[in-house]
């Protein structure tokens, strides 16, 4: 699909060249895998993985969502960059082990891939999503967030003197350079981590190459009501119809099949790894489409590019990663998480209490989706979406019947 219209004219001056967009795409990855990989490693945990099939998870959706970034960049000549679904990995923290253990989860994984695809390819269903009111969503997606976002709390009061240093640096760094917050906060975090194995409190454990630990897939009633079908409602609403709107802002029409068809792809062929979803990426998407990646909107996909390169140089960290946050003291990971998803928190508080006509139904659902509770195998996310549903039909008939 071409680009838009309304594409902003190309300014008069020094041609930047190469290095600019190149510059830009490397923060990208930086900015994206620094942030939440420590979500995505704590979702995965929680639903069952070991710590070797969880740093395989990351590694996978580095590899899938790099290759997804390259094919879409290079084909449409857009900055059309992906992301692993943050959202999504919060998600699984919430909702915990499933019936059937991690290859349930695996195979929620691929279930959430496929009907990615099938969103991509029938329209019908994704208007089905987009007619998910978004307060209800945002609602759900709050919920699930809240207790992690609790951990720094709970992290401080427990080890204060490891966490204290990742709360100040990010506190600095926000009032500085909010894009460098969490990926200062996960350096410092580092640096605590270091002394501890220093001072013999931890012993890193041989596991340090990349490798994938492949989980053939299992089905369980649960774990598709209970995971694959919030996970899926969540990436989609969180994620990629927020991620073509941030597109559209620079002057980009993302070509929404192709989108689809290949993260749809990507998140099925990564679920066996341990990758839980791709998606298109939202916040971070502006990186690489924003007029500092480029003075020239058409050359901007070198930026998305060179982030899809910069995505394979880190999975090749991954397993690193994920045995050094493996003997981290008591709760600083868990700090780092939650310090990482505070914006999404507040953006998602917001839009689920915007509508006051749905502001009941939005606080029932973020306060089921909030407690955690699990139903018949099921967990809290997806009866605080079909409760908040129900509640949004029933108090709209109400305020029907009585108007005149």
């Amino acid at each position: 699909m071409a680009l838009s219209r309304t594409l902003e004219p190309v300014p008069t001056g020094t041609d930047p060249g190469l290095a600019l967009p190149i510059s830009a795409g490397v923060v990208t990855a930086l900015v994206g895998f620094t942030t939440s990989f420590a979500v995505v490693l704590t979702g995965l945990r929680a639903v069952g993985a070991s710590p070797a099939e969880a740093a395989s998870g990351l590694m996978a959706l580095c590899v899938t969502q790099a290759l997804g970034i390259l094919w879409l960049s290079r084909r449409h000549r857009m900055p059309i960059t992906l992301a692993w679904s943050t959202p999504g990995a919060a998600l699984l923290t919430g909702t915990g082990l499933v019936a059937g253990g991690w290859p349930a989860a695996v195979g929620a994984f691929v279930v959430v891939g496929m009907a990615v695809i099938l969103t991509g390819l029938w329209p019908p269903l994704g208007r089905l999503i987009a007619a998910i009111p978004a307060a209800l969503a945002q609602a759900m997606l709050a919920g699930v967030l809240l207790p992690l976002c609790l951990a720094p709390i709970t992290a401080f009061h427990d080890s204060p003197a490891a966490v204290a240093p990742v709360v100040l640096v990010w506190l600095v760094l926000q009032r500085y350079s909010k894009r460098w917050a969490v990926p200062a906060a996960f350096a410092s975090a580092a640096l605590v981590i270091s002394v501890s194995l220093a001072t013999g409190d931890g012993t890193l454990d041989g596991a340090m190459l990349p490798r994938f630990e492949l989980t053939a897939p299992h089905w369980t009633w649960q774990s598709l009501v209970g995971l694959a079908v919030p996970l899926y409602i969540v990436t989609m609403a969180s994620q990629n119809i927020p991620g073509t709107t941030v597109m559209a802002s620079f002057g980009y029409r993302v070509p929404w099949r192709s989108a689809m068809t290949i993260t749809g792809i990507g998140t099925v062929v990564g679920a066996s790894a341990g990758g839980h979803a791709i998606n298109l990426a939202a916040i971070s998407a502006a990186l690489s489409a924003a007029p500092t990646a480029h003075p020239d909107p058409k050359r901007r996909w070198v930026a998305a590019f060179t982030a899809g390169c910069a995505y394979l140089v880190l999975a090749l960290c991954s397993t690193a990663v994920a045995a050094l946050v493996a003997v981290a003291p008591h709760g600083i990971v868990e700090a780092v998480a939650g310090l990482a998803l505070l914006t999404t928190l507040g953006g998602a508080l917001t839009a689920s209490l915007a509508d006051e006509s749905d502001r009941e139904a939005a606080v029932l659902t973020f306060l089921i989706a909030a407690s955690g509770v699990s139903i018949l195998g099921v967990g809290s996310a997806f009866w605080a979406l079909a409760a908040g549903l129900v509640i949004r039909v029933v108090l709209r008939g109400v305020t029907r019947s009585r108007t005149p």
